[in-house]
């Protein structure tokens, strides 16, 4: 049985590039509904079903943080990456703030983008790694399931994104031990930086945020080597 193909939501006003990644994605075998703006982008967000999101940030009408604030008022699971042909850090940062799991600069490579889709799928069990078990962890009183992205408490379920799930993956892997910062970029974010370490920094005052409500759990900074979660 084939495996159900992935539906990509595609948001580029750039009417060469819009069609060469429409094509391109097409090509390898991805549903792709393309959008040339913002407003008509959430359109078909809303219209159809989607397992991936590709964002241009500088959009007519709506940006891309725009867009990408209003998926994330209703999903936190669906990945988003956003194409942008501005690299100020602070642009990057903000992408991560809103809720991207990955953020690519132009001009880049057809190959690199499809690497960067694929591995993100994966991680967010869109497309599943044969043999690969997904665990269910206890945290103080929450349950975190990592293969459905979700955090319960007393019956209340909270949808986690794609980065902050895998790193509350890595550090419940590590619970009560040290997580090294630099395995975790590069596990997650693909390479060790100050960037990606900016945008770890803000994820983990997001998972902070999600287990504040139970005053047991810490996630520790242990200056210059990692973080540690302790659940006492």
């Amino acid at each position: 049985m084939s495996a159900k193909p992935i539906d990509i939501l595609l948001c580029e006003d750039d009417p060469n590039l819009g069609r060469l990644l429409s094509d391109y994605l097409k090509v390898k075998g991805f549903n792709v509904v393309w959008a040339k703006d913002g407003v008509e982008g959430l359109k078909e967000f809303h219209r159809g079903s989607f397992d991936f999101v590709l964002l241009d940030v500088m959009m007519p009408r709506k940006d891309g943080f725009q867009v990408a604030e209003e998926i994330r008022r209703e999903t936190r699971a669906l990945p988003i990456l956003f194409l942008t042909a501005r690299s100020a850090q602070e642009d990057t940062l903000e992408g991560f703030k809103v809720g991207a799991d990955d953020y690519m600069t132009k001009p880049f490579s057809m190959e690199e983008l499809l690497m960067r889709i694929q591995a993100i799928l994966r991680r967010s069990a869109a497309l599943p790694e044969e043999g690969e078990e997904v665990t269910e962890f206890q945290i103080g009183d929450f349950t975190f399931d990592y293969n459905t992205q979700t955090l319960s408490l007393n019956g209340e379920e909270s949808r986690l994104t794609t980065k902050e799930n895998e790193l509350l993956f890595l550090l419940c892997k590590h619970k009560n031990g040290l997580m090294e910062r630099a395995h975790a970029l590069k596990s997650i974010w693909g390479e060790a930086n100050y960037f990606n370490g900016r945008s770890m920094d803000v994820y983990i005052a997001k998972l902070r945020r999600h287990l504040k409500p139970d005053e047991r759990i810490e996630i520790l900074n242990v200056h210059g080597k990692g973080f540690k979660l302790i659940d006492a």
